[in-house]
């Protein structure tokens, strides 16, 4: 069944409040606004292509955060596009106004960039994303098991990283602490 022109079948409506939140988390995962959008661009284009049998679900946004994990997972199979070096630069885009929250915390992207794809995902879904182990594991195909030692490991990783510790290597006080550790903390007995 195809849908006629200007009948998205609630697509728009769906996901244009939710658009920012799917960007930020692209931003997290990826590290870099460009490929931030090109990864939320590509995850819409695929939820919208299957939207009809999709929009039937309970929460179909959790969808769509698997298949941006999904793309951005398949962002390093594929072979990358050498950078060409020209005479004159391109013109710049302005940096969007939906990321700007996150890009403030610049430590906490430089040090989620350093982490491997999996334990990114599983911290950024966690503590940024606010969501329980049970889910996480479902989203990523793994055990809640994995899910807690992935954790640990990228949080344990994000502890020792310059960008969110002192100037002398101390710990940075916990009234500047960044969300992802500060969190952890709170949660631990």
């Amino acid at each position: 069944m195809r849908m006629d022109e200007g009948d998205d079948g609630g697509f728009t409506a769906y996901f244009t409040p939710r658009a920012a939140g799917l960007l930020r988390f692209a931003y997290l995962l990826t590290g870099d606004a460009g490929e931030a959008e090109d990864l939320t661009q590509t995850t819409l284009a695929r939820v919208f292509v299957v939207w009809g049998r999709v929009r039937g679900h309970d929460r179909p946004d959790a969808y769509a955060r698997r298949v941006m994990v999904n793309a951005n997972a398949s962002r390093f199979r594929r072979h990358r596009v050498r950078q060409v070096l020209v005479d004159v630069p391109p013109e710049r885009a302005e940096p969007s106004p939906q990321l700007a929250a996150v890009e403030d915390r610049a430590g906490l992207a430089a040090a989620l960039a350093t982490l491997p794809p999996r334990q990114r995902a599983v911290v950024v879904l966690r503590y940024c994303e606010d969501l329980p182990e049970a889910e996480v594991a479902a989203l990523l195909r793994c055990s809640a098991g994995t899910v807690k030692s992935q954790a640990a490991k990228g949080l344990a990783k994000l502890r020792a990283h310059p960008a969110l510790t002192g100037s002398a290597g101390a710990p940075v006080p916990s009234q500047v602490a960044y969300p992802v550790v500060a969190r952890e903390r709170e949660e631990s007995p």
